[in-house]
């Protein structure tokens, strides 16, 4: 029997494990690749997991209702090979020659795997191991799916594809060697809480009574406890510095007032402030690629990809942040489809693994609140935050060829907290007038 692991995934930054809410199959079931085998629900998202794999469940280590740590095995699939007796195993109709390299490719974790269907498809057209591994996966973990060999095969006959870099597994970090981490790491959940005397141990009371002072005490939930951990852990990690600066955003807004409705009739989604937005940061990322980064130990990480990670606010009062993957490469209409398709999901609480993982800067509209402005905290391991504050009239002084006039102009502050290992008030500065500049010269 050839033996395939079914792992815990890590379903975004900072999660270390998932609770298994459901199985969708059980031993002996026959399944094949992308079937859904179980859902797993996070301090931050649910998701179906698929399988990577077609074959045949011969384990289910876990039960529905277990918390399991990432990468542990939770079941196991039998994907043939030559001393498999059981019957129907064998899903696909492949022979025992073709199934070897199948196997070969799953032997070790260190090997980039691929599955049957896309290593059938590649040796139709001529694809050979070297130039496989060049291809991007968008699939489960980084992997190479049915749809990403498909695409690249037709882009290659019409001509079209371009050398790619080697594709790198998720879980493999571009440095050669790495520093001591800093000291000052995220506290222990259990250790979270500053150590209390023996005298508020005896009063304090359980979660969802009533103190003798008249004070209801309530734990918070999975979703606060993560968020209030990642904070603390961002704080110890890096040494906040923020600058602010006022927009003015006047062109902005009339250019919003002039195309919201046509462009709510063409693109089905509302006309806001935040893809306008994204554009700039998107930019200015580009332009200053040394705040798109994030430190391990004494090394940083210059990141290839930008991916803008957007703030959202949930029902429940608690937020997550889904990722915009590759900001800089997508227009003014994508870019607001793409948000406000991952908004929606978020409210839904419909996001993918995908959805919130690889963030390289993230924004925070505090002026949704009508805030002006705030100091965020860092989305660690990121090395920057934007904060977006509320959109006011206000009188200016405007020079003009007849002399300064004072006239009513649409202004807003941003505030800009990086991390101080790595940006210097020069870079900060800089990249946050980027911004401001782009902005104020928005083209109606």
């Amino acid at each position: 029997m050839s033996r395939f692991e079914i792992k815990m995934p890590k379903l975004g930054e900072s999660i270390t494990e998932g609770t298994i809410i459901s199985w969708s199959v059980q031993v002996g079931d026959i399944i094949k690749e992308d079937d859904v085998l179980f859902e797993v629900n996070t301090a931050k998202v649910s998701a179906e997991i698929p399988s990577p794999v077609e074959g045949k469940v011969v384990e289910i280590l876990f039960k529905e209702g277990d918390t399991v740590a990432v990468g542990t095995v939770v079941a196991i699939v039998d994907i043939g090979g030559e001393n498999s007796g059981d019957e129907g195993v064998a899903v696909v109709s492949k022979t025992a020659s073709e199934e070897t390299p199948q196997v070969k490719t799953v032997k070790t974790e260190e090997e980039r795997w691929y599955s049957p269907v896309v290593l059938q498809l590649a040796r139709e057209a001529g694809i050979q191991p070297k130039e496989l591994d060049t291809i991007s996966g968008t699939g489960y973990q980084g992997r190479v799916s049915k749809k990403d060999i498909k695409s690249y095969i037709v882009r290659k006959q019409s001509g079209s594809t371009t050398t790619a870099q080697p594709a790198v597994k998720p879980s493999t970090q571009p440095v050669a060697s790495v520093a001591p981490q800093p000291v000052a790491t995220a506290p222990a959940q259990s250790s979270a809480k500053p150590a209390a005397t023996p005298e508020v141990q005896r009063t304090t009371p359980a979660s969802g009574t009533f103190s003798a002072e008249g004070v209801e005490v309530k734990e918070m939930d999975r979703v606060r406890k993560v968020i209030a951990d990642h904070m603390v852990m961002s704080k110890h990690t890096s040494p906040h510095v923020t600058n602010i600066v006022e927009v003015d955003v006047t062109k902005l807004v009339k250019w919003r007032d002039k195309n919201k409705d046509a462009f709510l009739r063409r693109e089905g989604v509302k006309l806001t402030y935040m893809p306008a937005i994204t554009e700039a940061v998107a930019k200015a990322l580009a332009a200053y690629p040394q705040v798109n980064v994030s430190v391990e130990g004494y090394n940083i990480l210059f990141k290839k990809h930008i991916n803008v990670g957007i703030a959202v606010s949930l029902n429940d009062g608690n937020l997550i942040v889904p990722v915009v993957r590759d900001a800089d490469r997508l227009n003014l209409n994508g870019l607001a489809v793409a948000i406000d398709s991952l908004a929606l999901k978020a409210r839904d609480n419909k996001l993918m693994p995908d959805d919130i993982s690889s963030g390289t800067f993230t924004i925070t509209n505090f002026g949704t609140f009508k805030s002006l402005f705030g100091t965020p905290i860092i989305n660690q391991p990121q090395v920057a935050i934007l904060g977006v504050g509320y959109i006011e009239k206000k009188p200016a002084v405007i020079e003009t060829p007849e002399g300064d006039v004072i006239a009513i102009r649409h202004k807003m502050y941003l505030s800009l907290s990086y991390d101080h290992r790595v940006v210097d008030g020069s870079l900060g500065g800089n990249f946050l007038y980027f911004i401001k500049d782009y902005l104020e010269n928005w083209k109606e």
